[in-house]
């Protein structure tokens, strides 16, 4: 998909648009039938969770997939737990910043030396390897595919800290662009205070409930 493709699907979508608090909620419906729900943040405009559903089809309501956002760390409903956190597993969450593109993986004890974090730019992915061959990731970064730009290993950077992996990639000026231009799109958006799909909606979708 190049840029221009990503900004025409955008502006062919039906939108709506909620403030709720501090965030602002978009909830897509493309022409193929795939919907899509994305929330702002009102501060500082930057996205901070994108979630897709495809079309229904005769097998019932497809779930919910969670491309951007951190995962509900303990949801009670009931009395009953719905959702916890291994405190042993390795666990990927991912976040968008101003200038960069953001993966913490927890649950990783092992020294800053025995990490690799590499640019496959013919898999359009990072790659995570640890030297001990305790873990291994491909990481997709969708938003550099949206705009036809395959990762480079210049524009990684990590860290490690409090067992956690930080790993940073600074956006090209191409998404940084793209980002701007879907703004732009969603400028005109009328907003209400209603939305099909709400947070708490979309969670317990994604909890199968």
């Amino acid at each position: 998909m190049s840029f221009a493709e990503w900004v025409n699907l955008i502006r062919a979508a039906e939108k709506s648009s909620i403030i709720s608090g501090n965030l602002r909620k978009v909830h897509y419906t493309f022409p193929d039938g795939r919907e899509m729900v994305e929330e702002y943040s009102l501060e500082t405009g930057i996205i901070q969770r994108r979630a897709w559903r495809k079309k229904q089809d005769l097998r019932g309501e497809p779930d919910w997939e969670i491309e951007l956002g951190d995962c509900v760390k303990d949801l009670r409903m009931g009395g009953e737990f719905l959702l916890k956190e291994s405190n042993t597993e390795p666990i990927l969450t991912k976040r968008i910043t101003k200038l960069n593109i953001e993966w913490r993986i927890r649950n990783l004890p092992y020294p800053i030396e025995t990490y690799s974090v590499t640019a496959d730019s013919e898999k359009q992915s990072i790659v995570v390897r640890t030297s001990n061959k305790k873990y291994f990731k491909i990481i997709q970064v969708p938003e550099l595919q949206r705009c036809s730009s395959a990762p480079r290993q210049e524009n990684i950077s990590f860290k490690h800290q409090h067992n956690t992996l930080i790993i940073l990639y600074q956006k090209p000026k191409i998404l940084l662009d793209m980002e701007k231009a879907v703004l732009l799109e969603l400028k005109d958006v009328e907003t209400t205070t209603d939305l099909d799909v709400d947070c708490d909606e979309l969670l317990q979708q994604l909890m199968g409930k």
